[in-house]
């Protein structure tokens, strides 16, 4: 066989290939977060490595939902593929904590340990210094009024709070009796209304070069405080793994306690095979381009992206055939 011919059936086979994937899902939709979070930045990389995979296939950023919502998204067939927490996932796939019972039983993980994402609490100086509260235990127990911003509903976040103001007795109900107020907005509104004195308190995820969080950290004059122990403590029993982040922000004196939820890819059951082993494919080979669009990625180590611990529910089908092609489980 000549070259030219052998080159020409290798064209043919790879065009009947991407033919036949977009065939198999004409649309994939990315369960994101609202533009202005670290997942729309991340959503909007794969994007852009997965058009050309996918052998013409649409591929669309859906730019609202969250940790928590995500798991019910894909569950529902609102989205082929999103991004998760391995905690919400688990939580979702069981029916547990916040999901009250409602189980998504048909997500399964395409692409595990993609970057940590830490809960972090970040005080405005200002406060620190009319307060004298320097420390998320002396915040939560002097019955002061607190003004606290955070995501809406469908985030991990919300929920999250309202474990670590458990912990401390508290609730929402309990934070404005005390005269204080609970802010929720789209990421966007954060950096002003922290810049502008309307909220002293920002409880909210951070990652390596997250825009909004970056943003705040270089014009609202804050500090990122330790996640208390009596908070970690509290979000461990709820599968959040205490963790220190690394001196990322403006406003840090170095590592920082905060609790990690995971960050991985998921899918419904029902996407094709062959369509979750060119996703995987693709993120794999991409992975130093996705880096340069999302710099958070850089912490993601194939190695380790089959592993349990790091996909929480099970794999794909078509996941778990590429790792065992490639000896990664």
């Amino acid at each position: 066989m000549t070259m030219k011919k052998y080159l020409g059936i290798a064209v043919l086979t790879g065009t009947l290939a991407a033919a036949s994937i977009a065939g198999a899902a004409a649309t994939i939709r990315i369960g994101s977060m609202p533009v202005g979070s670290g997942w729309y930045v991340a959503a909007a990389a794969m994007e852009q490595a997965l058009k050309p995979a996918l052998g013409g296939a649409a591929v669309e950023v859906i730019a609202r939902g969250g940790g928590v919502a995500n798991p019910m998204v894909v569950e529902q067939g609102k989205a082929e593929i999103a991004l998760s927490n391995v905690a919400t996932s688990v939580w979702a796939m069981n029916g547990e904590e916040l999901y009250n019972g409602k189980k998504a039983t048909r997500i399964r993980s395409l692409i595990g340990g993609l970057n940590p994402v830490y809960m972090a609490i970040i005080v405005k100086n200002d406060f620190i210094k009319k307060t004298g509260l320097d420390t998320m235990d002396k915040i939560f127990t002097s019955g002061k009024p607190l003004r606290i911003v955070m995501k809406p509903q469908g985030s991990n976040v919300p929920p999250t709070v309202d474990m670590i103001l458990a912990a401390y007795g508290l609730d929402r109900a309990k934070i404005k009796a005390q005269g204080g107020e609970i802010i929720q907005v789209n990421p966007e509104q954060t950096p002003d209304i922290m810049r502008e004195g309307r909220a002293d308190i920002l409880l909210d995820t951070v990652l390596k070069g997250h825009p909004m969080i970056t943003e705040v950290a270089l014009t609202a004059d804050v500090t990122f405080m330790d996640l208390s122990e009596k908070a970690r403590t509290k979000l461990a029993a709820n599968g959040v793994k205490p963790a220190q982040y690394p001196e990322w922000f403006k406003g840090q004196k170095g590592p920082t306690w905060g609790a990690d939820f995971g960050t991985h890819l998921i899918a419904r059951d029902d996407l094709p095979d062959e369509v979750a082993y060119t996703i995987v494919k693709t993120f794999l080979e991409k992975r130093e381009d996705l880096v340069k669009a999302y710099p958070a990625f850089n912490a993601f180590d194939p190695k380790e992206a089959a592993k349990a611990d790091n996909n929480g529910i099970p794999l794909h089908p078509g996941a778990a055939k590429y790792y065992k092609e490639h000896g990664m489980m």
